[in-house]
């Protein structure tokens, strides 16, 4: 798979999403889930929350909300909003970071930031917490990287 269509067009890695995770490492009846996700790209969500309201990308004008010149909207506040307050992450700042150094360059960050410090394996973002060992880790207060 493209690691690219693990980027959310709204700014999220999805290589760290508890929803990916599940699936990806086969815990989603341990975890209690029905079913997880292959990432926004492969599902065709395209970022559902914002694509209700943004022409651009539901016209697939753009790919990715740094592409807009109205970066940030009124819904990508709302969202980022939200993600600052329960994850301590920024939709606006990903995306600012995606446009400043490229795409390939942001998943190398974020692999780096959701890697568990004990054990190498996949933290995630919703859980703070290695899906491989167990280990209680929140990289977006403890590791930031890039800038």
């Amino acid at each position: 798979m493209d690691k690219k269509q693990l980027i959310s067009r709204c700014g999220l890695w999805c290589g760290a999403c508890r929803q990916y995770l599940v699936r990806k490492k086969n815990l989603l009846e341990e975890r209690g889930f029905k079913r997880g996700c292959e990432g926004c790209w492969i599902r065709n969500k395209n970022c559902a929350m914002i694509k209700k309201g943004c022409a651009a990308l539901r016209k697939n004008e753009i790919d990715f909300c740094f592409e807009c010149e109205d970066l940030p909207c009124a819904d990508l506040r709302k969202m980022d909003e939200i993600y600052i307050s329960r994850y301590n992450i920024s939709l606006v700042a990903n995306l600012r970071r995606m446009k400043q150094i490229g795409l390939k360059k942001w998943i190398k960050e974020q692999e780096k930031l959701y890697k568990c410090p004990e054990c190498g394996g996949e933290i995630s973002m919703h859980d703070n917490e290695c899906f491989d060992c167990g280990n209680k880790y929140n990289p977006n207060i403890n590791n930031r990287v890039g800038g």
